[in-house]
């Protein structure tokens, strides 16, 4: 017996894709993809941004949603929209696609809801430039709106969230990425911070040139501050190396543990270290090397 048709399969994930909307009563400045039938919405970060955020669901009801969890650097979100009962759909394995398979993407872009596109994989892996995050890269149509949509297989699995456009490329975050994130979001614990304002900058270190991010502010009692670090250092690396991506320091948090960070003070060249405890309040395991 064959399966589904493509038609059958794009209906089916359009009643599982919400609009998300960040003020009331605009029009929808993205899209989400219903989780489980309880009524959690999985999207993109950039997508919610604003402090009131509404989800309308595929038969036109409209919830107010709670953000149980942002992430900038995976560029994702959980929103609980309540109990809904909005179908979801199946969920496939991203590292189980390759170069040439099928894929379907649909949203809400530039206010056409429930759009679909379909296109063919190039790759799943990193992209130059966006750090070493892996992409479904797919020869597909994505436009304004369709962010925090379903990417799906032939098989009307979703293996991925639209995101962003790189030239004629769509691309997604991977499924597996995703059940990551709910993992974290799942959990009682709130992700470590070090309690620092940054921003990006080019130092050298030695002979080359290094990325690093200058601290402007430090929070009163955060870890940054029992570590001794000060506005005006050039934090250039992690656990002995240098970072190669913006996204590297959020990366590191997420992974708890005793962190050892490099940086630069002053017009000193030699770089510094001090060593922070991550997910502990222990603050007497908190050093700083002079």
């Amino acid at each position: 017996m064959s399966g589904p048709g493509v038609g059958e399969i794009a209906e089916q994930l359009r009643r599982s894709t919400v609009q998300v909307r960040v003020d009331e009563g605009r029009s929808g400045s993205g899209s989400g993809v219903v989780w489980n039938t309880q009524g959690l919405i999985i999207s993109n970060a950039h997508v919610v941004r604003g402090s009131k955020v509404e989800v309308e669901f595929w038969d036109g009801k409209v919830a107010k949603a709670r953000v149980l969890r942002r992430e900038a650097g995976r560029d994702l979100a959980f929103l609980d929209a309540g109990k809904m009962e909005a179908p979801a759909p199946r969920w496939g394995d991203s590292s189980r696609l390759e170069a040439g398979d099928a894929v379907l993407a649909v949203g809400n872009p530039l206010g056409f809801v429930g759009a679909v596109s379909n296109g063919v994989v190039q790759a799943v892996g990193p992209i130059h430039g966006l750090g070493k995050k892996n992409w479904i890269q797919a020869h597909i149509r994505l436009a304004p709106g369709n962010s925090g949509g379903a990417m799906a297989n032939a098989s009307g699995e979703v293996v991925g969230i639209n995101t962003m456009v790189a030239g004629p490329l769509g691309l997604a975050i991977p499924s597996t990425d995703v059940a990551s994130f709910v993992e974290r979001a799942s959990g009682s614990e709130e992700p470590p911070i070090l309690g620092i304002t940054i921003e990006a900058a080019t130092v050298r270190v030695g002979s080359q040139l290094a990325l690093g991010f200058r601290i402007q502010q430090i929070m009163p009692d955060s870890k940054a501050q029992f570590a001794s670090l000060r506005p005006g250092d050039v934090i250039i690396g992690v656990d002995g190396e240098f970072f190669s991506s913006p996204d590297d320091l959020e990366d590191r948090l997420l992974k708890r543990g005793l962190m050892r960070l490099e940086f630069l003070r002053g017009s000193t060249p030699v770089p510094r270290e001090v060593t922070i405890a991550l997910g502990t309040e222990e603050k007497g395991r908190l050093k700083a090397a002079a």
